[in-house]
């Protein structure tokens, strides 16, 4: 009303406004012309400050000041978010760490500051929670002890089949080779996390293969009465080789995890970045430094043995025993009956492949890990207002209370539900304020800290019970887990015409309802928003208003124009200028205001335009110029084949969309990561096979026998599902890269027979003998490898705590398949050797007859 008395436009007023500048450093606020129009405390830009500036009001120069003609208000952002703490109003400061500090170190600091913070008013309080240094904390002594307990059981099973101080001697291998690889983590840009920190136990086991095989052969000749030094010499000159390329092709398997896609291929990553390393310093570490030790070892008469080595000498004997009475039988029986023992083998690995590929074991692409903290994020459609939403978040709230209520800890007033925070306006307590949405959040006791048996995802789901739908939400959705990155189902459709994607999307979300556990389906179109359309007059082009004038005076005076900026103190505030808030409700109020036209002068609205009612999407997606519809839905992946959802939802919607000419669809979310996840693992194996096919030509010279030390490999995947079978467990991804790396693995043991059987065969040993001496000489070394690489996983394998569950399925396929490939290596490689070279002598001896001269022709 102040504006059209004086015929002003708040353009005007915010022209002159931003013409007006303070000079912090003198102290002065000055007009355009560099005359001093009022004076200024120079500390700081006040609302008194703004309030004196004179306002222009006509031709003639006529002048009000500000505080005339306007009402000057300092505080905050209309759009408000309202954030509380266990049930009271409260801000939420949130820390993060940067750089390369440690987060630990970072909320260890703001912790200290807490316990000193004194200064609070009454009834104010400050407290801490979701401390994630705590979770790290939890995870780093989770894998240390786990690596410590694999450690043990490592050093005690080589001291009971290897001499006390040979074992000793191989052990020290694995801190030599730890500590050269943390020499190189900066190098690497790799920290100490839950991931690094699982491929430090994924390697204990396999870091002392080669020194295994190293310290065993070498104590082989020390028995035999070699002196000590031409024993450490011999004993590792003759394994050198095959040690030295098993190490390499175990790097070979690793290096393809470094290049697994998706949004988890750069935290797989780091496992090969610690592996690899390590592998390399074990390498050099029992070529050159372990036979410098074993040189000091002597042989005693068992006379003159202490007790633990006189215990060791009966265990190695009775294991040596065990050797020559069972196994050597057992595989000469197997050497004289090939092919029905390969049989067997071929026809065990196709019933288990099929079971896998059947879907008898479900297959998870990520395994669902429960979470320390539920959340439960809701959106209105845009345009509810505060208070509707803020009502609902309450409910959600209060519904959380309840359920804290409800679980304490087996009467031991333990805390399931230790914190609940909510917010509305926002999805994290920060930012600017949108109306339709919220967050409400607990935060959940460790697992390993509760007596109760409830997991999060039993909270939760009794969570959303308590609740129930929520009329007109456009999205409610419930998480309580670790290391989500998409949607279990994502169903996206692609169109130009918004009508059919709506119908098609109902559609397919009331097919997603019939599957049972399957819920929280919604879709990415939202019935839209209600908005005004303005459209011009006539009169509007005579008084050369064009629509973009209108539609920017029109934002200015509801939202806001911003004039300039200040400082003040640490902190920029904004100078806006807009209607007052009771002129900026109605559409009365649109109507009422004036609008400035090419010639300076100021006509009511409704002289250049009119007002109609529309309702519009709220936000429009767009694909490759295509509008986008995204069908989601969450799945309860402990008791839902997801592989089986997905074929469904394949077969139905290829079914369907023949009706919608024009649209297109894929599945994206987990399905595309797993697509890209899955192909980049494929070519990686691929890779590693071609890469250890060619490290394994280079030392037998041939390009036939690496195929019988490859032989062993789909058997090694074998063991990882019998593993899974075992400990109950899902296929996953990370059984799938567990499975790769151990292609590296479980040819080592293999390589080692080859290589041994060989050098028989060239110091003129037969064939038969040469394949069953070689399997007794070496089960020592091939069963020590394989059950140290098992029991330097066994802790992982058998861990409850959350923060180790996520890997197991990796440490599954890893220690069960080489156990089971072991087993299967000291019958099965002798046998394809001895059958390798009598179908090569048969086909030389054919192709040989072929090549001869007739009989009439051989006597001249």
């Amino acid at each position: 009303s102040t504006l059209r008395r004086y015929g002003l436009t708040l353009q005007q007023v915010a022209t002159q406004i931003s013409n007006s500048s303070l000079d912090l450093s003198a102290g002065n606020l000055r007009g355009p012309a560099g005359e001093v129009l009022v004076r200024t405390t120079g500390q700081a830009y006040a609302r008194e400050d703004l309030l004196d500036i004179p306002i222009i009001t006509d031709p003639n120069g006529s002048r009000v000041i500000l505080g005339d003609i306007a009402v000057i208000k300092d505080g905050f952002n209309e759009l408000p978010i309202r954030t509380r703490f266990n049930g009271k109003p409260g801000l939420l400061l949130e820390v993060y760490r940067v750089g390369d500090q440690s987060a630990i170190d970072v909320a260890e600091s703001v912790r200290d500051y807490i316990d000193t913070v004194d200064w609070l008013p009454q009834g104010v309080d400050i407290k801490y929670w979701r401390d994630r240094s705590a979770i790290v904390k939890a995870r780093l002594k989770t894998l240390t002890d786990n690596a410590m307990q694999g450690g043990i059981l490592v050093i005690l099973l080589l001291s009971l089949f290897l001499r006390p101080v040979v074992a000793f001697w191989v052990c020290l291998g694995i801190p030599i080779a730890f500590l050269g690889c943390f020499i190189l983590l900066p190098e690497l840009d790799v920290t100490l996390n839950i991931v690094s920190l699982f491929a430090f136990i994924v390697v204990l086991g396999i870091v002392v293969d080669d020194a295994i095989v190293t310290g065993e052969n070498v104590y082989t000749h020390l028995q035999r009465g070699s002196p000590p030094l031409q024993a450490a010499i011999d004993g590792t000159r003759e394994v050198a080789v095959p040690v030295t390329f098993g190490v390499l092709t175990t790097v070979a398997a690793f290096v393809p995890i470094a290049m697994v896609g998706g949004a988890r291929g750069q935290v797989f990553a780091q496992i090969p970045a610690v592996v690899i390393p390590v592998l390399l310093f074990s390498l050099v570490e029992s070529k050159l430094i372990l036979p410098a030790h074993l040189k000091h070892v002597r042989v005693k008469p068992q006379a003159s043995q202490g007790r633990l080595a006189r215990f060791q000498q009966a265990v190695s004997q009775a294991l040596e025993q065990g050797i020559k009475r069972y196994y050597g039988p057992f595989l000469a029986r197997c050497l004289r009956n090939k092919a029905l023992t390969l049989s067997v083998f071929i026809a065990s690995a196709i019933i288990i492949y099929s079971l896998a590929f059947g879907g008898w074991i479900r297959f998870v692409f990520f395994p669902r890990v429960q979470a320390e903290t539920a959340r439960a994020s809701l959106t209105m459609p845009a345009g509810t207002a505060f208070d509707v939403t803020d009502e609902y978040i309450q409910r959600i709230t209060d519904a959380a209370h309840a359920l804290k209520e409800k679980h304490k800890d087996d009467g031991s007033g333990d805390e399931i539900i230790r914190n609940i925070y909510s917010t509305t306006g926002s999805m994290g307590g920060y930012g600017v304020g949108q109306a339709n949405i919220g967050r409400v959040m607990f935060e959940i006791s460790p697992p390993e800290e509760r007596h109760s048996q409830i997991s999060s995802a039993e909270l939760v789901r009794e969570w959303r019970n308590m609740i129930g739908p929520i009329a007109g939400a456009e999205s409610l959705n419930y998480r309580a887990e670790i290391g989500r990155s998409s949607d279990p189902i994502d169903v996206q459709v692609l169109g130009s015409n918004l009508e059919q994607l709506r119908r098609f999307g109902s559609l397919v979300r009331e097919h997603l309802s019939t599957y049972p556990g399957v819920f929280d389906i919604q879709d990415s179109l939202s019935s839209g928003k209600k908005e005004i359309q303005i459209e011009l007059k006539p009169a509007a082009g005579l008084l050369g208003v064009q629509v973009a004038d209108i539609a920017r005076q029109v934002r200015q005076a509801l939202y806001g124009l911003e004039v300039q900026r200040v400082q003040r103190d640490r902190d920029e505030v904004k100078v806006i200028v807009r209607y007052p808030a009771d002129e900026r409700r109605t559409v009365a109020d649109l109507r009422n205001m004036l609008i400035r036209t090419a010639d300076g002068n100021a006509v009511p609205f409704d002289e250049v335009a009119s007002l109609s009612e529309s309702r519009a999407p709220s936000s429009i997606a767009r694909i490759d110029r295509k509008r986008s519809l995204n069908i989601t839905a969450d799945a309860n992946k402990e008791s839902v084949d997801i592989e089986a959802v997905k074929r469904g939802i394949t077969a139905f919607v290829s079914e369907n969309i023949r009706d919608y000419p024009g649209l297109s669809y894929s599945l994206e979310g987990e399905a595309a990561e797993q697509r890209e996840s899955m192909s980049t693992l494929f070519a990686g194996l691929i890779g590693a096979l071609f890469v250890i096919y060619c490290l394994l030509a280079i030392p037998f010279r041939s390009y036939f026998k690496p195929l019988i030390v490859m032989s062993i490999i789909p058997f090694g995947a074998v063991g990882a599902i019998i593993g899974h079978l075992i400990m109950g467990m899902s296929l996953s991804i990370s059984s799938a890269m567990g499975a790769l790396a151990l292609v590296g693995v479980v040819v080592n043991d293999s390589l080692v027979l080859v290589d041994y059987i060989n050098r028989r065969r060239r110091e003129g040993m037969p064939l038969l003998e040469a394949a069953q001496t070689a399997g007794v000489a070496r089960f020592r070394a091939v069963i020590l490898t394989s059950l140290t690489t098992f029991f330097g996983l066994m802790p992982l394998l058998f861990e409850k705590s959350t923060q180790a569950q996520f890997l197991i399925p990796m440490a599954v396929s890893l220690g069960f398949g080489i156990l089971f490939a072991t087993v299967i290596t000291l019958l099965l490689i002798p046998v394809n050797y001895v059958i390798y070279e009598q179908l090569r002598v048969f086909l030389y001896e054919k192709v040989a007859r072929r090549a001869a001269p007739p009989p009439e022709l051989q006597e001249h």
